[in-house]
């Protein structure tokens, strides 16, 4: 079994065929947590979700990216979170790719995303939830926000062995998925221990190699969907010469912890 804990079945890329791939993946024993971006898809990920009894679930949250698009509502979210099938918070945090050229606007560009993100942490704590931790280029702004204790994990991990190893001391798991086979995070990989891996697709995005005529043929898949993570997985038991099979039940044990999903 494996479970891959950030999934995007939820964005209009699947909607020709979103419950044939995941009926194909519950078929082949592996799990999917769908992840919001803003509230549109995160209502869309609960949806999802309600319509399985075991197998699949929901996270929530407003994205970085996403913040000139949508004004956060704490409570339309919290109303989601009604869902037991809302199992995190997510994917939340900070992202400073598409950024601003003058020091002033950059400045003001950071600090609300820095607002929006403690404010979606607070709704976390509130309710007792996971988050899930979207970051690229803001790793530092992103530890130091970060003082008080959290459960949750830093997903498509990018950085480097001491800001992983950081995180990791604050209780954070790492989560691994195609950005392996882009970036060479072999040594975050090998030192990252494995009660700490969660593995993960983002899918549509980050399609690992050899995944089309290996996972996809049957149900004529082009993109990246949840059968990806047994790439992602495969990968990481070679890096650390550890069975797949170990790779398997360590990480889907990690994520039925932090989730609590049985």
């Amino acid at each position: 079994m494996l479970i891959d804990t950030h999934a995007h079945l939820n964005f209009t890329a699947f909607d020709n065929n979103r419950n044939e791939v995941i009926k194909r993946c519950l078929e082949k024993d592996i799990w999917m947590l769908n992840v919001g971006t803003n509230y549109d898809t995160s209502k869309k990920a609960v949806e999802i979700a309600e319509k399985y009894e075991k197998g699949v679930y929901a996270a929530i949250g407003l994205h970085p990216e996403d913040i000139l698009k949508e004004e956060f509502d704490s409570e339309k979210y919290k109303k989601l979170a009604e869902s037991e099938k809302v199992v995190a918070i997510g994917e939340i945090g900070l992202d400073y790719w598409r950024r601003p050229k003058t020091k002033k606007k950059l400045a003001e560009f950071k600090q609300k995303q820095k607002e929006l993100f403690k404010k979606q942490l607070d709704l976390a704590k509130e309710l007792n939830l996971p988050v899930i931790l979207h970051c690229r280029l803001g790793f530092d702004d992103l530890l130091e926000i970060l003082n008080t204790k959290y459960n949750g994990v830093i997903h498509c991990f990018t950085g480097n062995w001491q800001q992983a190893k950081k995180f990791i001391e604050m209780g954070f798991y790492i989560g691994f998925n195609g950005i392996i086979f882009k970036l060479d995070l072999n040594e975050v990989i090998k030192k990252t221990p494995l009660d700490k891996i969660l593995i993960e697709t983002d899918c549509p995005f980050l399609t690992p190699p050899n995944f089309y005529p290996e996972q996809s043929r049957r149900i004529g898949e082009e993109r990246n969907n949840p059968l990806g993570v047994k790439i992602v997985a495969r990968y990481i038991a070679k890096i650390k010469n550890i069975p797949l099979e170990k790779i398997s039940e360590i990480t889907t044990k990690n994520a039925k912890e932090l989730f609590k999903i049985f």
